[in-house]
């Protein structure tokens, strides 16, 4: 656990307002299609009075046990320095336990289902805004589906553009719209909730059990539906680092958990409403678009412009969360490199993954075609979001046992009514697989086959290297004894293991014949903490007269600068001749009698091939580089 530094009022509350307009930007436009979705699966022969209070209920309680109590009051407590997630929890956990392999397999399996959530959220969330329009008189006709695609994948398209640009100059302003927007459903919810007071009578928890007990299977359906009003939890921990611990809180305390309340319990009261007029006209009530149809129609036409704004906010959020991931994905080892552009010269957290921000641009227009509504879509959104929460509790328990050094049995008994929670959550959202459940379980599998890969590949030409290789203690007394010719400048040689000689030194002696005055053998080491202090970046040690091996350390949210942090400290010179980076380079050529099966050695060779050149990703000069290397099968 960290210590969160005292802040001033203002401070603190420019902090709350940018918590406000990030961390809760997903959960926040959940009203717009949750409780519509929750209540639609109950329908048989018509909406009942039952139905609607067991929905709230639900829905009510979804947010206090899963958001207030495990969230907000104990996984913002096990963050890493500051920071929070799925892979800072791993990160810890592997710390803890010396890198147990399951902590590794948790930690891909909750970044591959990030990636499906991802996907789904812009989509839905937009989609689900747009579709607003429908509920304007005199635009009912006229708002098509296709055209509601196109303005959906419109919006999108543009917003996934931009992102290359950066956003600092426009999230500023995504904290003050959000907090209109809880404001805006918060008193719209207010205004129908006074029309029909007796659904305050939810919070009884009796409600919620007595739904599940009465609908059976049916039960279990609607549950899945009712997941989607605590879809964007994973956010409160994964920006802690950004906002704080305390701003976060006081976000959800005073404001977003009010509003989200109001809104629902709102949305209720005005279901109650339309079913007494609809058993006075004889006939039965039916699944509709609550949130939109809840507004009075003077001010509907704004409310869909405010919420098409909160959602594109939502999807900025978890697009900057998935560079966010996949950046400490690459320092964590889960990943290939990947080029990672900085936007804003002030903020180190703005960053830009070109091929993350294409790839979940085509899988978001994938979807809207496929799927075509919201509706469709929703059955799709609860299992990614499930997964990763059973996850995460599951990293949360080793912490507890391991970490921070409860006793076993303290910790199973704290911990199990979380997990339980969840996996009925999940098992819920399981039975909606055939509705759309799939996607995002194809979009983890096929990621997680990825990291699989990734990881295979690279612990077997490491093995080979291993093998292949001279240690650095030998070499260097072949070299005092039999010295080469010496040439002016510094050579530095990048490596993974310092204990062994470079490959590229290797090359360099045996075709160029020839060393330079002065020799850093560098080790990039990631650690399993966010950032490093300056002081800690870069140690010095001195292998022989001809060599020293240096090492640089950074945190998984930190984007290496190998010649800065080498060079800056005035510790190593680069010398008045320059400096020349020698970097090795594996030539891979499939093979079906050694390493992976062959399928997997195509997928792994592709990955390396298309990894970020290692000169772009510690921002080496490219006129400073000389790659040599050789040829491996695999």
């Amino acid at each position: 656990m960290s210590t969160t530094p005292a802040l001033g009022k203002s401070q603190l509350s420019a902090l709350t307002i940018g918590a406000i307009g990030v961390v809760f930007g997903d959960i926040g436009t959940s009203p717009l299609y949750a409780f519509r979705e929750a209540l639609a699966q109950s329908v048989g022969e018509g909406i009942s009075r039952a139905e609607i209070l067991g929905v709230l209920s639900l829905a009510l309680w979804a947010l206090i046990l899963v958001v207030t109590i495990k969230y907000v009051l104990f996984l913002m407590r096990a963050d890493n320095n500051g920071e929070g997630g799925v892979l800072s929890l791993m990160a810890l956990a592997k710390r803890a336990t010396g890198g147990w392999s399951i902590i590794t397999v948790l930690g891909a399996a909750g970044a591959a289902l990030f990636y499906g959530d991802a996907i789904i959220t812009p989509a839905l969330s937009v989609l689900s805004a747009v579709e607003g329009i429908k509920t304007i008189p005199g635009l009912e006709t006229a708002m098509t589906e296709h055209l509601i695609m196109a303005i959906s994948i419109g919006i999108l398209a543009g917003l996934f553009a931009i992102q290359s640009f950066g956003t600092a100059s426009v999230s500023r302003l995504f904290g003050p719209i959000c907090v209109i927007w809880f404001l805006a459903i918060g008193g719209v919810g207010a205004m129908n909730l006074a029309n029909a007071p007796e659904v305050l009578a939810v919070i009884n928890p009796a409600y919620a059990v007595g739904f599940l007990l009465d609908h059976g299977v049916t039960g279990l359906f609607v549950l899945g539906a009712v997941f989607l009003t605590v879809t964007g939890a994973e956010a409160l921990t994964a920006d802690m680092g950004h906002f704080g611990r305390l701003p976060i809180r006081i976000g959800w305390f005073l404001l977003v958990f009010p509003a989200l309340t109001l809104n629902y319990l709102g949305q209720g009261a005005f279901a109650m409403g339309q079913l007494t007029a609809a058993e006075a006209a004889g006939r039965t009530l039916g699944s509709a678009d609550w949130f939109f149809l809840m507004t009075p129609e003077s001010v509907r036409l704004g409310l869909v412009m405010l919420a098409t704004l909160a959602t594109i906010i939502a999807s900025q959020a978890v697009i900057t969360g998935a560079y966010s991931l996949t950046q400490q994905g690459i320092s964590l080892g889960l990943f290939p490199r990947m080029q990672i552009k900085q936007t804003s010269e002030h903020h180190s957290g703005q960053i830009y993954v070109p091929v993350i921000n294409w790839l979940l641009l085509a899988g978001v227009f994938l979807l809207i075609v496929q799927f075509r509504t919201s509706s469709s879509m929703a059955a799709a959104y609860g299992i990614a979001v499930t997964g990763t929460m059973v996850i995460t509790t599951c990293l949360a328990f080793i912490v507890l046992w391991k970490l921070w050094q409860w006793r076993l049995v303290t910790a199973i008994l704290f911990i199990a009514p979380f997990l339980l929670l969840d996996l009925f959550f999940l098992g819920a959202n399981c039975l909606r697989v055939i509705e759309g459940g799939w996607v995002p379980l194809v979009i983890a599998a096929a990621i997680g086959l990825v990291i699989r890969i990734w990881l295979k590949g690279r612990a077997y030409m490491a093995d080979q290297t291993q093998r292949d290789t001279v240690s650095m203690a030998d070499m260097a007394k072949v070299l005092e004894a039999r010295p080469p010719r010496r040439v002016e400048g510094t050579a530095v040689f990048l490596t993974s293991d310092p204990k062994v000689a470079p490959v590229a030194l290797l090359h360099n002696l045996k075709h160029n014949k020839v060393l330079h005055q002065q020799n850093i053998i560098v080790t990039v080491r990631n650690v399993t903490a966010p950032h490093i202090d300056d002081g800690a970046r870069l140690s010095v040690e001195p292998i022989d007269e001809n060599f020293v091996w240096a090492t640089l350390r950074y945190g998984y949210m930190e984007t290496p600068d190998v010649p800065s942090d080498l060079f800056g400290t005035g510790e190593l010179s680069p010398g008045t001749a320059g400096t020349s980076f020698f970097i090795g380079r594996h030539m891979l050529t499939p093979s079906h009698e050694v390493g992976l099966p062959f399928w997997q050695d195509i997928i792994f060779i592709f990955l390396q091939r298309n990894a970020s050149d290692p000169t772009d990703f510690f921002q080496i000069p490219p006129n400073r580089v000389v790659e040599l290397g050789t040829r491996m099968e695999i």
